[in-house]
Formats: C-alpha cells, sequence, structure tokens
C-alpha cells in the first residue's frame, strides 16, 4: 500500500490549523517538564520542601487545601436527559415524529366530526412513536456503556502511602499526598503519586501499561535522559515497584500526574462517528428529502382535484410512512448482531456494533508491538558460543526447531544460565508446560529460568546439586550479577551481566569446552556478536564462571565482597534475549497489505527493537530501507542523504515532538511504512488524528493505559483482553479475546462482508417502495379503492425488513 492509501480527500474531521498548532505547542510543554534535570537543592527551592524530612503537617494540609486531593475526578459530562434526547432526535426520527404528529392530528379532527372510524390514525401513531423510542433506547445504551472511562482509572490509585513529614515516617491515605511531599517505596507497592527519585536501592517499576517495555525498569537518582518519560529519575504515578525500595518528592499529584493526563485526554476525545453511521445519516437525509417531497406532491394533488384538506394532508402522511424504511435501523442492527456473534466465536467481543462495519472500512491499522504483534514475554532468542551464533526456540507453544546442543562448552554456558539466577517456578505447576508456567522474578530471568528448564532439565534438581553459598543481586552501578556454589571438592563462582562489564572481570574464553587467553580476534568476534544481536532489537548479557578451591567463599559472605573475587573468570558466552512476535501476526500482516490496508507501529519502545519487529513481522517489508539503512548502503552521513529515497521510516517521540505542523502528514505521505517508537500518549493520538486528516479509516490496537485516548480517538479501538488494561477495554469498541493481531484480520473479513450485503438489504428496502406507493397514486387520481392502509405499510415495512434481512443478508456466508 502506497502514498495514494492516505491521498485522499481532506478530512472533515480535522482540527482548524490555530487549532492544531495550539495543540502541538501544548505537548512540547508537557515534553518540557525540567524536574528530572534540578539537583536536589534547586527541588527543595522549587517545592518549599526538604529532602531528609519533608513537610510540615500544617504545610502539607495548606496544599491539600490548594491543590485538592490526589485523584482523579471524572469530568463534567452530558446529562443523560440531554444524551437519550438527542437519540430521539436524528433524521430518520423526526421525520416520523412528524408523521406521528400528522396522524394524532388527524385522529383529533376526525374524533371531533363523530368518526368511530378513525382509530386506525391512533394506532398508527403509537406504532410509529414506539418505533422511535424503542430505536433511542438501543442508542442511548451503546453511548453510555463508551462514557465511563475515567471509572477505570480511578482503580489505578493506590489507597495507602507511606510518607515523611516532619523527620517522622507515618502512613496516609494516597489521596492526602501533596506536592513537596517525601515518599518511601518499596516492592510490591503502587507509585502512589509522580516522584522525583532521590535515592534508591535495586529498585525496578513495571512501565509496560504507560511505555509497552515488556522489561523491568531501573529508578536510581541520576538524571539519564534529556526527556522526563525516559529518564530514570521519575517514577510514575499508578506504575507497580516490582522489587528494591526507593525514597522520592512527589512532583505530581491526582490530573498533574503523567496518569492524570492522560485520563484527562482519554476523556476529552470525542467519539468518532463510524462509517457506517455517517453512510447512514446521509441516506437518510435522501430519504428524507424524498418523502417529503412526493408527499407534498400528493398533497398538492389531492387539493386540485378536490379532496378535503384533511383527506390530503392523511395522503401526506400515509406516502411519509410508505417511502421512509422504517424498519432500515431494525434491519442494520440484527444484521450487526449476527456478524457480532460470529465475531465472539472467533475470540472478537465487539462493544459497538457498528464498529463490525467500522473494521471493514478500515484502511489504516495503527497496532502497539507489546502483547500485540509480540508475545508479551522474554525469550531467549540467540546464543553466541564457540563462535557461533545460533537461534534458540521463541515459539509459543516450544514447538519450533531446537539449536543441537553438542558443543563442549553448552554444558558450562547452561550451568551458568541455571545456577547464576534468582527467578523460580511458582508451586503446583508440574503439570503445565513450561512456557505457560507462572514464575516469581523478572522478565529476563524468568526466560532464562525458562529457556534453562526446557534445554537442560529440571532447574530445581540442578540447583539441589549446587548449593548457593553467597550472591551478589544484579544492579544498576555493577550491571552484573554473582553466586557462588559448591560443587563437591571445588565451589563454582557463576557471574552474568553487561558483556562489557562481563569481559572486564576474564581472563580467558572457552572454545569446544577448553579454556583460551583473551586475544584481539576473539574480542572483534564478540564486538561483532553484540552487534549484530543488539541491532536486532534484542538485550544481549554475557556469562562466565571460576572454579575456586573449596572454602574460598564461606556461607554469609557479604555481597559487596563477591565483587572482589569474581576475577580473573572464563566466558563462556552471549545470550540474547527478545519479546518475540506471535508466529501468526506475519501472515496476517500481508493479508492487510494484500487487502490495501496500511499496517503502522506505534510503540513506547526502544527505537532499534521496535525497528526490529517491525521487519519481523512483515511492517517493514524485505528489501525495504529507512535512511539510516540508505546512509549505509551509499557510505554517507545521514545528514546528506534525502530521507525520501527511503521506503520506510522509524520515528521517535523526540523527532515527532520537534516536527512542524503539517509533517507529520507529510511523513505518512512520503513513507508507505512508518514505525513510531518512543512515544507519548499525546503523540499518539496525534498520529491518529494526522492519519484521519489525510481521509484514512483508522483502527488503533493497545492495551496499555497510555494507549486509551488513541483508542478512543480511533474509528475503531481495539482493545487486548488478556494483557489489557481496564482504561483501555473502556475505551476500545472492540476486544480481543486472545490478544492476537491476526484476530483483527477476521474481523476485518467480516466487515467488509456485512458492508456489501447491508447494501443489498438496503437495495432490497427502496424497491418496496413503488408497490407501496402506486396504490396511493391510483387511489388519488382515479378512485379505486385503496387496497393498503398506512398500518397495514408499516407492517409490511417493520415484519418484511427484520425477518427478511437476515436471510437475506446472510446467504452467503
Amino acid at each position: 500500500m502506497g502514498k495514494e492509501s492516505l491521498e485522499l480527500r481532506p478530512s472533515p474531521r480535522g482540527w482548524g490549523r490555530r487549532k492544531e498548532r495550539q495543540r502541538l505547542e501544548e505537548m512540547k510543554q508537557e515534553l518540557e517538564l525540567d524536574d528530572h534535570k534540578l539537583d536536589v537543592k534547586e527541588l527543595e527551592i522549587k517545592y518549599g520542601t526538604s529532602a531528609t524530612k519533608g513537610l510540615s503537617e500544617a504545610e502539607a494540609a495548606a496544599r491539600l487545601q490548594r491543590d485538592g486531593p490526589n485523584a482523579l475526578r471524572p469530568p463534567r459530562g452530558t446529562p443523560g436527559l440531554v444524551r437519550f434526547g438527542r437519540q430521539l432526535a436524528g433524521g430518520l426520527q423526526c421525520l416520523m415524529w412528524v408523521a406521528a404528529a400528522i396522524c394524532l392530528i388527524a385522529y383529533g379532527v376526525q374524533r371531533g366530526q363523530g368518526d368511530r372510524g378513525s382509530s386506525d390514525n391512533l394506532y398508527l401513531a403509537v406504532a410509529l412513536i414506539a418505533v422511535v423510542v424503542v430505536t433511542g433506547c438501543f442508542g442511548y445504551y451503546q453511548e453510555f456503556k463508551s462514557t465511563n472511562i475515567i471509572a477505570s482509572f480511578r482503580n489505578l490509585v493506590p489507597q495507602q502511602a507511606t510518607v515523611v513529614r516532619a523527620g517522622q515516617t507515618l502512613q496516609v491515605n494516597a489521596a492526602e499526598l501533596v506536592l513537596g511531599d517525601l515518599v518511601e517505596i518499596k516492592g510490591g507497592d503502587r507509585v502512589p503519586a509522580d516522584i522525583r527519585v532521590l535515592a534508591a536501592q535495586g529498585c525496578k517499576v513495571d512501565n509496560s501499561s504507560l511505555t509497552g517495555e515488556s522489561e523491568p525498569q531501573t529508578r536510581s537518582p541520576e538524571c539519564t535522559h534529556e526527556s522526563h518519560l525516559e529518564t530514570r529519575n521519575i517514577a510514575f504515578f499508578s506504575t507497580m515497584c516490582l522489587e528494591g525500595t526507593a525514597t522520592g518528592l512527589v512532583i505530581g499529584t491526582g490530573e498533574r500526574t503523567v496518569i492524570g493526563r492522560i485520563a484527562s485526554l482519554a476523556s476529552g476525545v470525542g467519539n468518532e462517528k463510524t462509517p457506517i453511521a455517517v453512510e447512514i445519516e446521509h441516506f437518510v437525509d435522501i430519504i428524507a428529502g424524498l418523502a417529503v417531497f412526493f408527499g407534498a406532491t400528493f398533497f398538492l394533488v389531492a387539493m386540485l382535484i378536490g379532496y378535503p384538506l384533511l383527506r390530503a394532508a392523511v395522503f401526506f402522511m400515509a406516502i411519509v410512512v410508505a417511502y421512509v424504511p422504517e424498519g432500515l435501523l431494525a434491519t442494520v442492527t440484527v444484521c450487526l448482531s449476527l456478524t457480532a456473534k460470529r465475531l465472539a466465536r472467533r475470540n472478537c467481543v465487539v462493544k459497538n456494533l457498528e464498529a463490525v462495519e467500522t473494521l471493514g472500512s478500515t484502511s489504516v491499522i495503527c497496532s502497539d508491538k507489546t502483547g500485540t504483534l509480540t508475545q508479551n514475554r522474554m525469550a531467549v532468542a540467540h546464543l553466541w558460543l564457540d563462535g557461533q551464533v545460533l537461534a534458540a526456540d521463541t515459539t509459543e507453544d516450544q514447538s519450533g526447531e531446537a539449536f543441537e546442543q553438542r558443543s563442549a562448552s553448552w554444558p558450562l554456558l547452561s550451568q551458568v544460565i541455571t545456577l547464576c539466577n534468582r527467578a523460580q517456578f511458582q508451586p503446583g505447576q508440574e503439570g503445565v508446560p513450561v512456557a505457560q508456567r507462572d514464575v516469581i522474578g523478572d522478565a529476563s530471568e524468568s526466560a532464562l529460568l525458562k529457556f534453562a528448564e526446557v534445554t537442560s532439565g529440571p532447574v530445581a534438581a540442578a540447583r539441589g546439586r549446587f548449593p548457593k553459598v553467597a550472591e551478589l543481586p544484579f544492579n544498576s552501578s555493577n550491571k552484573f550479577q554473582v553466586s557462588v556454589h559448591e560443587a563437591g571438592p571445588q565451589q563454582l563462582l557463576v557471574l552474568k551481566g553487561a558483556p562489557e562489564r562481563v569481559l572486564e572481570r576474564c581472563r580467558g574464553y572457552l572454545r569446544e569446552g577448553e579454556e583460551h587467553p583473551l586475544d584481539p580476534e576473539w574480542r572483534r568476534s564478540l564486538e561483532g556478536a553484540c552487534l549484530e544481536l543488539g541491532g536486532r532489537g534484542e538485550r544481549v548479557l554475557g556469562f562466565c564462571a571460576r572454579w575456586l578451591p573449596a572454602g574460598s567463599v564461606a556461607v554469609g559472605t557479604p555481597p559487596e565482597a563477591l565483587a572482589e573475587v569474581a576475577t580473573g573468570l572464563c566466558f563462556a558466552g552471549l545470550v540474547s534475549l527478545i519479546d518475540p512476535p506471535r508466529a501468526t501476526v506475519p501472515q496476517a500482516v500481508r493479508k492487510c497489505r494484500t487487502a490495501g490496508i496500511r499496517v503502522i507501529m506505534v510503540t513506547g519502545d526502544h527505537p532499534v527493537t521496535a525497528k526490529a519487529i517491525a521487519a519481523a513481522v512483515g511492517i517493514i517489508s524485505e528489501g525495504s530501507e529507512t535512511p539510516e539503512d540508505v546512509a549505509a548502503r551509499l557510505h554517507l552521513p545521514l545528514e546528506q542523504v534525502d530521507p525520501r529515497q527511503a521506503r520506510a521510516r522509524v520515528v521517535t517521540g523526540s523527532e515527532l515532538a520537534a516536527l512542524a505542523p503539517g509533517a507529520l502528514e507529510e511523513l505518512l505521505r512520503t513513507h508507505p511504512e512508518m514505525v513510531f517508537a518512543r512515544t507519548s500518549p499525546q503523540q499518539k493520538l496525534l498520529i491518529v488524528e494526522s492519519c484521519q486528516r489525510l481521509g484514512a479509516i483508522v483502527a488503533v490496537t493497545g492495551d496499555g493505559v497510555n494507549d486509551s485516548p488513541a483508542l478512543k480517538k480511533a474509528d475503531i479501538g481495539v482493545a487486548m483482553g488478556i494483557a489489557g488494561s481496564d482504561a483501555a477495554k473502556q475505551a476500545a469498541d472492540m476486544i480481543l479475546l486472545d490478544d492476537n493481531f491476526a484476530s483483527i484480520v477476521t474481523g476485518v473479513e467480516q466487515g467488509r462482508l456485512i458492508f456489501d450485503n447491508l447494501k443489498k438489504s438496503i437495495a432490497y428496502t427502496l424497491t418496496k417502495n413503488i408497490p407501496e406507493l402506486a396504490p396511493y397514486l391510483v387511489y388519488i387520481t382515479a378512485s379505486v379503492p385503496l387496497p393498503l392502509g398506512c398500518i397495514t405499510i408499516l407492517f409490511i415495512e417493520l415484519c418484511t425488513d427484520i425477518v427478511s434481512a437476515p436471510g437475506h443478508t446472510w446467504g452467503r456466508l
């Protein structure tokens, strides 16, 4: 799908240029928060607090009164009666209200003249009103289901927080935290507010709901990035602290936190009208115009012939009833409901029935990476030993081909992988496949544990044969982990960590089971392997070991002392990890491309990882180049390469924030294959709006809190049912129960089929107008007895439309 896929008509849904510039400026200001760049003294001055004693109780109370509680407040919404009234006042509904009013007037006049046979008009008015009210109730119910997004965000708020005030540690309600409070968090706690980390000990947080990163993120006092969203010294409200401890100053509460801005952004985004709703409104306008035109024509003809005014008005009403397809809304509802049931059997739950057809109209899919295109689990992807890169089995059910374990170096490497690992399986899972077992430990160690269990046998038994003597856990300053184990007459020291840190502590390397001294050629080979695996977006770890004499390390040795012992090691090999793509995704992406649907990746993960996954699943097709690839091929600096030469493009959040108004649309036109990495929730929303301004029908997939604004803004939002957050599910129109991107393709197929079938249903509905109108024309002009009354026509409209629509529409399925 090339540039022409987005070079359609200008979208009437887009904002004006002034509004767009204002929105961009607001986003840039949000991205330029600088609390992470300030030193401790500057923070104390800015927030009027102490980094050691915190606020006083009196000051905290005053700030709570000034700023309000640390909570997310729902926005003022439209009253329910107003929303219900709108459902009763659409184009087709107004026409039927007019017809009902004419019927009631006719009934009243005839009743006043003593005509006892005038009850037909009353029955007809009641029937018309009933049709409008039932249709309005259904529409109101559908709208009501999608307006309570803010409630899902409130579930993220922790109840209690540990705070230091006037030098004393207290437990307070999290809603009572204020700017400048000194708070403490530990493993298992939710972060109670946006905090600037002042001190940390092995602290890791799960940012996956905000950034899409599968790997736990280290928190430390150092500023590590220009953006406050990516630096390590900011912990975000509602994220989970997985391990370690940290102390920090509160720099954002309630709606001023990152999660609060996302909640406001999501609740403030208006629901887009679905394509089928727009088309039906247009169709209704045409039908209403024709109905009024023919009704007025018959009214004038009847008056000219000499009929009384009331009789001519009844003719007008009858023509309107005959021409308006009262059963159209019911027909569409029945057809969409049947398709929704079919999709439910294929793991797609539809919240909004009209979303079924919208999915069939989709021309662009903006997909999240983690959990949608990938398996949302870290797995061992490659190994490097004996100078060779070997591929591991990354399939979800471990049905792929495993590497051959013939190398004499493999036993030592597998031993280090097994022993230098703190993760363990939860008990009682002996009958569960290894890939599906629950693990106590972080994502990387869980992946290594499962890999060792599959390739080397039961890990628990191996650890029992080599009991642990002492351990130095991984930390951000050392970037390695050490443990010492009893191994009969000797002790085995095992170490894993960043390859460059591991190499610093090695004096030799393992090849074919024998140790050799380090040499320049081997170092070049190691560096090449690290570059190759890192270029694929994989996290690379180095493994090494050393045999020690018995008793070299005593039980209870302090962890810090192990760093001094861990020298003169033998480098055993490399292992790389990645969140692997789902097996069904590449084929689904190819189907989308064949169907003329453009797939864009929008993720908060690292650009190298995003590019690698995009290439693996086919979003960046084989042979397509990015500007960086073109520069490498031509041996030119990137600045000298014209980006328009590249079919693919990877754009980071910082680059997106620096774009001028309209530049994003130009990027989307120029590069058919797009990947956006390190994006914020505001930027995801901006990408969706840019695609819509180019005339595309946009579907957005996602599972995190950060995806909810884009999910709501999209023409159809698709949330993940397993890994998806409550906020994402509330904002979405459709939920995938299996979290599989391939299920979207099924929805597209069904949506396109229903659009074709609905056109047939509407054509069938319109063909009845002529035979229903003809008797009135003959009756008025030739005084032939009327074979069809208004009640009969309305009964035919409703019954034939509803009863025949499923059989007619679904005959091809």
